[in-house]
């Protein structure tokens, strides 16, 4: 299994590309929503990484595939335009998720 990287950010693309990820860079929603589906018919993709601002672009759509396929792993990475507190916004996920704050 591979990862594979959907980004509206070239810098993003690039980085990735060092350590051996490959992926594409669009931005507007119907390339992403075509990408998307590209995605869930290759095999050989296992986790597929979209940057924030594309997620933003068809929020309703990825919330359904992560719920309901349970291949490709669809996680969500900030990018150079996204919040640098990660962390922060990972500990309330965590906290809304099981009901304890962090």
């Amino acid at each position: 299994m591979k990862f594979y990287l959907i980004t509206d950010n070239i810098d993003t693309l690039m980085g990735m590309r060092l350590v051996g990820i490959e992926g594409v860079v669009v931005h507007d929603r119907k390339k992403v929503l075509a990408e998307i589906e590209k995605t869930l018919h290759d095999e050989t993709i296992g986790i597929l990484l979209i940057t924030t601002k594309l997620v933003n672009l068809c929020p309703q759509i990825i919330s359904e595939l992560k719920l309901k396929r349970s291949r490709p792993l669809i996680v969500e990475i900030p990018d150079r335009h996204g919040k640098k507190e990660i962390g922060a916004s990972i500990d309330e996920y965590v906290s809304e998720a099981i009901g304890v704050k962090l």
